[in-house]
């Protein structure tokens, strides 16, 4: 394929670039546009709860006002999923949410890049959530009772070894869920979006006005999909944390 036509592909956006290249040895260490893009949500999340923060008012201004609703919000998450022993986490939980959902929101803006479109991103948030609830319950519960708690009560003996198989591959299965839901609906949204873009532009302004309309619709909808998408992986978060502390 041509330089091109690989621009214009619709998967093109989801190209890693090296920004500052550098190698130490066989390693790349570069500094990539993913990274830009990882470094620019972390900034604005650390600007916006500074800004809220800051004056701390009885009559809050609007960042404090912004800051407190998402504080509030994620608060009332853990607590609705995990319990009141899920809000020692909470600051882990509130900072994953914040996140992932600035990288989603910043991902629609035009020229940028969805850091979440991709499943090493979201695989190695999956994993640290799924690896940190796994030390959790078994320093909380000890080994022994952990493993226990694999198999159902009340499973006849000739069904145990299979179902202990299901469960245990059930849960290790979680970070591969986990990471897949969220990279998966944020490239299939940025994808067609990039299509119907593609249409408007071939057709022109007058003969494109209804792809025109219905990437303006859709659009709206990606926003409400990089919102939800955050939600959902803070809410299982919450429900595996929650499995966690009381081996359910």
């Amino acid at each position: 394929m041509s330089e091109t036509g690989h621009g214009h592909s619709p998967l093109a956006q989801f190209e890693v670039h090296p920004l500052i290249p550098f190698k130490l040895g066989q390693l790349d260490l570069s500094f990539t546009n993913a990274s830009l893009w990882m470094v620019l949500a972390i900034g604005m999340v650390t600007l916006l709860m500074f800004l809220g923060v800051k004056s701390r008012q009885l009559v809050p201004g609007r960042w404090q006002s912004l800051s407190e609703v998402l504080v509030q919000f994620v608060s009332n998450t853990v607590r609705d999923c995990a319990g009141n022993s899920g809000l020692k986490y909470f600051p882990l939980i509130f900072s994953l949410f914040m996140f992932i959902l600035l990288c989603n929101l910043l991902g629609m803006i035009p020229y940028s890049f969805t850091v979440t479109s991709h499943i090493i991103v979201t695989f190695a948030l999956a994993i640290v959530i799924f690896v940190g609830c796994t030390m959790i319950a078994i320093i909380k519960h000890g080994p022994a009772k952990f493993l226990h708690s694999f198999l159902p009560e009340g499973t006849p003996l000739w069904m145990a070894p299979l179902m202990y198989f299901i469960e245990l591959f059930s849960y290790l299965a979680r970070p591969v869920s986990l990471s897949v839901r969220l990279a998966a609906n944020m490239m299939a949204g940025h994808t067609m979006l990039k299509v119907i873009a593609g249409f408007v532009i071939m057709l022109g302004f007058m003969g494109g006005w209804a792809p025109l309309a219905l990437l303006v619709v859709l659009t709206g909808f990606e926003v409400g999909i990089a919102i939800l998408q955050a939600y959902i992986f803070t809410v299982l978060t919450c429900v595996y944390l929650n499995n966690a502390l009381h081996l359910h």
